[in-house]
């Protein structure tokens, strides 16, 4: 008799626990953020791991990545297959544990990583934290990544367990929310985040004069760390500064990088000094006063990217592959859908 009733107790804990830990689970899923409408760049980070992993370009970086290049131009014009792993203002130390987290499961042959964020030492804001940590797989390269970009007030369960972080969300709510609970609505092209409207340049700010211009020992480390992850695995690795007009560049910030590259023997492009050759036209090819380019200005950057890839770094064409080939007609025909809403959406005539 004692035994039964040690047995329906113990069966009484299990199913007690079982209830406790799915309606953790469950208000979790309903609590965290999902990204899919209004700021969506947390999402992107997440995308990656949906696709069939074969690329022959990776991209790590900030935003000058994902909204200044177009893996699709890339794909339609030469046959290079890329893709973006870019997140909202991603530090280098994060570029390199999301490298070392794609080596998990590819070895592409280039990869390019921009150097605007080699202007942070240390991270900024939890906000941008979480918006690329959180979208990274469990992994030794998560953690690290987790540690190295922790803010003093962070702690690393909050990103074990985001319901202890977002469990105050109640009055943010939606009905996004709920539909989006188990399934991810996708935000991007292959990491690009597509904007079609225009937004002139004018009157860019100057640089302010700063106290010191030299990039911290930590941006240093990292970039080394970068340096010597490629050369191990055989990456070709490819420095460049999206034409970006603001954040400013300052020509101390271009001297150090231009010594970092002849020093390391990697190749340098800062495509702000190529604009006039690209065909950049900043009245009519960013969509928020230079800071980012639009669909016009990321597709003539792409093209001019995918030249240099393709002539100058020798990657091959891999428009004959039939597999390949099915996949990017589904994805071209998401993009080309997504830009015909866009332009429908802000009253543009699409271009010929």
């Amino acid at each position: 008799m004692k035994g039964k009733l040690k047995k329906r107790a113990c069966i009484k804990f299990i199913l007690s626990a079982l209830v406790v830990v799915t309606s953790l689970f469950l208000l979790q899923r309903l609590l965290v953020p999902k990204y899919v409408d209004g700021v969506v760049e947390g999402a992107f980070i997440e995308e990656y791991y949906q696709q069939e992993k074969d690329f022959d370009v990776i991209f790590v970086g900030d935003c000058e990545v994902y909204e200044n290049f177009s893996p699709i131009v890339l794909w339609e014009d030469y046959g290079i297959n890329s893709y973006i792993r870019g997140s909202a203002e991603q530090y280098i130390w994060q570029s390199y544990y999301m490298l070392e987290d794609t080596l998990r499961y590819e070895t592409p042959d280039v990869v390019i990583f921009n150097v605007q964020s080699l202007q942070f030492n240390e991270s900024q804001s939890e906000a941008y934290n979480r918006m690329t940590l959180e979208g990274m797989k469990w992994s030794p390269s998560k953690i690290k990544a987790i540690q190295a970009s922790m803010k003093e007030e962070e702690h690393f369960l909050d990103y074990v367990f985001p319901i202890l972080r977002y469990h105050t969300r109640w009055s943010d709510l939606s009905a996004t929310d709920v539909t989006y609970m188990f399934r991810k609505k996708q935000v991007t092209h292959n990491g690009y985040y597509m904007r079609v409207d225009v937004k002139p340049a004018e009157n860019v700010p100057d640089g302010k004069v700063l106290a010191d211009y030299s990039f911290g020992d930590n941006a240093w480390k990292y970039l080394d760390m970068m340096t010597a992850l490629c050369e191990e695995n055989g990456i070709r690795l490819i420095l460049i500064k999206a034409p970006s007009l603001y954040p400013y560049w300052y020509d101390e910030y271009e001297a150090q990088v231009e010594d970092y590259a002849a020093a390391h023997n990697l190749e340098y492009i800062n495509f702000l000094e190529l604009t006039d050759e690209i065909g950049i036209d900043y009245s009519t090819d960013t969509y928020d006063a230079g800071l980012h380019m639009n669909l016009s200005g990321a597709e003539k950057l792409s093209g001019y990217l995918g030249k240099y890839l393709s002539e100058d770094v020798g990657l091959p064409d891999r428009r004959n592959e039939e597999h390949l080939c099915e996949i990017w007609k589904e994805k071209i025909a998401a993009y080309e859908a997504e830009k015909q809403a866009q332009y429908e959406y802000y009253g543009i005539e699409e271009e010929n």
